[in-house]
């Protein structure tokens, strides 16, 4: 065997991969997993040069044409963006118009790119100068290309299948995506994930344009010029932030403005009815709740609401976009008039700050239409934490306030996520001065979408979320609500006196039609927080599809509830009337 020519081969078949990942390894904008799997993936190309080696150069040469032309995508998206290229990107480049496209090549279309994929081109070039022929046994050149396909994609298939009990489209999915870190798979896997979740992202667009609009719809504010802004966190539970009685100094920003007495309401109580971003979008954004939990399909969002009632509508999200998990995200921020995509990455393990969202929410305070919703959704503390926050907001680094059971790896990610956290109240409280700073009419709410059990609970042995064992951690949000000092003369609220009520976010559209002033048929004031009307039930948390799935959240182990909060008695009946 000649092992340096077999080396030469896949050193440059792993070239076009290895490149881009490479600086997504180094740059520290993701993990060694793309560079483990380019690689792996890239030896597939030795099997027709092993099969007919007396080809090999002809043949090789032909395969790098079609890699380094498919490469230069991804690395020149690198180039602009320092993130990986994904179906994402492709569902952005479909969104936009060829007037956006051709400002965006001309602003980012530079020298040193041009001189950075020329001295890519050139040493792809010097590699294959390199390339010989390996000649194997005639007897073993089947075997090892069988042998070597198998390895690489017939065994991923039984691992996930028989080992994993996996069906074949979960194992499939679970193939293509380590095929996305090598090229051309990374173009060819992404158009067709691409193509599958447009298809069914359009099919809810459909059902949703099909909805009767809500009846009786009036709004008691008038017609002046406003502004509603709501900030949508991801896995931030309050148990881990000062301004709700964390030991760690994780929020000075909103502690500060909680102690300025500006128009800041801290509610204490709120919990989120589900441990998960979407079937938690698909209750908060609609009127599902976990008694009602297809609502979310049968009945108009929040933002069929506001646009009725004659608001225009802007999505800025900072989570991933076109991902089968992420479609029916995708598919709100599609029904408003105007929507910013911000994170195109592969993975969701990524360094990705929420900073991004500020220069687009400075675009949307600025346009002049009369009545605007301003949806910003954060990537927040998702893990893994560590990417969560810039290098400057590296500030936990000790033991000093976490629990001294904890291992130092366990002591490590709950520093990860204290950091993410204050990152965090450093991305929420600049959203709260740059919206007040424009002298607005309206109010800025700020919720996470569920929480994050982060060594918090029990014995600190716990890591996420689980549905199946619920922890308070995983349900506990925070709920803020900024009132600017006109909207609060013209819609007044004694919000601090209310700031202990118990409640989930599961109703959040009524708290919302109540706080902007409008109602309708199906707005019921019994489940907004703010209502004089409120009435405090019981929380469900948990599965609704499932049996037996619910359970009342102030009957979880821990800390007691509030005096103020009204439980159910132990014979409450749940929705499923059991």
């Amino acid at each position: 065997m000649d092992w340096a020519g077999l080396g030469w081969l896949l050193l440059f078949f792993w070239y076009f991969s290895g490149v881009i990942q490479a600086l997504l390894l180094f740059s520290g904008t993701t993990g060694f997993a793309g560079f483990r799997d380019s690689l792996i993936l890239s030896s597939l190309w030795l099997a027709p040069v092993l099969l007919l080696p007396r080809l090999t150069r002809p043949l090789s040469a032909l395969i790098g044409l079609v890699l380094w032309a498919t490469s230069l995508v991804g690395l020149s998206y690198f180039g602009i963006y320092h993130q990986e290229f994904s179906q994402s990107v492709i569902f952005v480049m479909f969104e936009s118009n060829t007037a956006e496209a051709g400002e965006y090549f001309s602003q980012y279309f530079n020298i040193w790119l041009c001189l950075g994929l020329l001295l890519y081109t050139v040493v792809a070039v010097l590699l294959w100068k390199r390339v010989r022929p390996v000649h194997l046994p005639l007897y073993s050149r089947v075997p090892v290309v069988v042998l070597l396909l198998g390895s690489i994609l017939v065994y991923p298939f039984y691992k996930h299948m028989v080992t994993q009990q996996r069906n074949f489209a979960d194992a499939q999915e679970k193939v293509e995506q380590r095929m996305e870190a090598a090229v051309p798979w990374q173009l060819v896997v992404g158009y067709r994930q691409y193509r599958q979740q447009l298809d069914n992202m359009q099919n809810l667009l459909q059902k949703n344009a099909a909805l009767p609009p809500l009846e009786n719809l009036k709004d008691s504010s008038g017609d002046q010029p406003r502004t509603l802004v709501l900030v949508l966190g991801e896995s931030t539970t309050r148990e881990h932030m000062h301004l709700y009685g964390y030991g760690r100094d994780t929020t000075p920003n909103l502690d500060a403005l909680a102690a300025s007495g500006q128009g800041l309401t801290v509610f204490r109580n709120v919990v989120s009815p589900r441990p998960y971003t979407i079937e938690v979008m698909q209750q908060i954004l609609t009127f599902g709740d976990e008694e009602h939990p297809d609502r979310f399909l049968t009945d108009p969002s929040l933002i069929n609401l506001m646009k009725q009632a004659g608001y225009k509508t802007f999505w800025i999200t900072n989570q991933q976009t076109m991902t089968k998990r992420n479609t029916m995200l995708t598919t709100f921020s599609q029904q408003t008039d105007e929507p910013v995509y911000l994170n195109n990455q592969r993975n969701q393990n990524a360094s990705q700050y929420d900073s991004v969202v500020l220069a687009p929410f400075d675009k949307a305070l600025k346009d002049p239409a009369q009545k605007k919703l301003i949806i910003v959704h954060l990537l927040g503390t998702h893990m893994d934490y560590r990417y969560r926050y810039p290098d400057e907001f590296d500030h936990f680094k000790d033991k000093v306030g976490a629990p001294a059971v904890l291992s130092a790896d366990q002591l490590e990610t709950y520093n990860f996520y204290d950091n993410a956290v204050r990152y965090n109240d450093f991305v929420v409280s600049d959203l709260i001065k740059r919206y007040s700073a424009t002298t607005p009419n309206g109010f800025l709410l700020y919720l996470s979408d569920h929480g994050e059990d982060v060594y918090s609970s029990g014995n600190h042995d716990r890591l996420g979320r689980n549905e199946l064992d619920p922890t308070r951690p995983m349900y506990t949000i925070p709920f803020l609500l900024w009132t600017s000092p006109s909207w609060q003369a013209s819609h007044p609220r004694d919000l601090q006196a209310m700031a202990n009520r118990s409640y989930s976010s599961s109703h959040l559209i009524h708290t919302l039609s109540d706080l902007a002033g409008l109602s309708y048929d199906r707005y019921d004031p019994s489940k907004s927080v703010v209502n004089p009307l409120f009435n405090a039930t019981p929380r469900w948390i948990g599965d609704p599809y499932a049996k037996n799935g619910l359970h009342e959240f102030d009957k979880l182990p821990g800390a007691d509830a509030p005096q103020q909060q009204q439980t159910a008695s132990s014979d409450t009946p749940r929705p499923d009337g059991k």
